[in-house]
């Protein structure tokens, strides 16, 4: 499956969806995981219409099962959720390789309490709870 995770130095998820200029993507499985890619944005993000910002970034993680932001609008989280994503406000002190062994963990069945809701999209099997804004 892949994630995403909102940063702006490729450790803390650190950065609202709507202002973010880079998302990083990984690919998780029971054996570990990958980075895809980052998925760059250009412009006043801050000063953007809410549609020019958010919508060639919604397209960009359409593929992705889990994103990991520090926040999301209600409209955009709303959406996403509606089209099969789940969701996830980082705490300040989460970093991305601890999420990401985290996740490779859940998938090898050892899941910390708060992963208890599963997803079953595609075939894929992950414990997890989301959390909306």
């Amino acid at each position: 499956m892949k994630v995403a995770f909102t940063t702006s130095d490729g450790t803390h998820v650190d950065t609202h969806f709507g202002w973010a200029k880079e998302i990083d993507v990984y690919e998780v499985n029971k054996d570990g995981f990958n980075f895809v890619e980052t998925l760059t944005f250009e412009g006043d993000l801050e000063e953007a219409t809410h549609e020019d910002k958010i919508t060639p970034k919604m397209a960009a993680v359409s593929d992705c099962t889990i994103l990991y932001v520090k926040a999301i609008g209600k409209p955009a989280g709303n959406k996403l959720i509606k089209q099969g994503m789940t969701i996830v406000r980082a705490q300040e002190y989460d970093t991305v390789p601890d999420i990401l062994h985290m996740l490779v963990n859940s998938l090898n069945g050892d899941a910390p309490p708060l992963l208890r809701k599963a997803l079953l999209q595609e075939n894929r099997e992950l414990a997890y709870a989301h959390d909306e804004e």
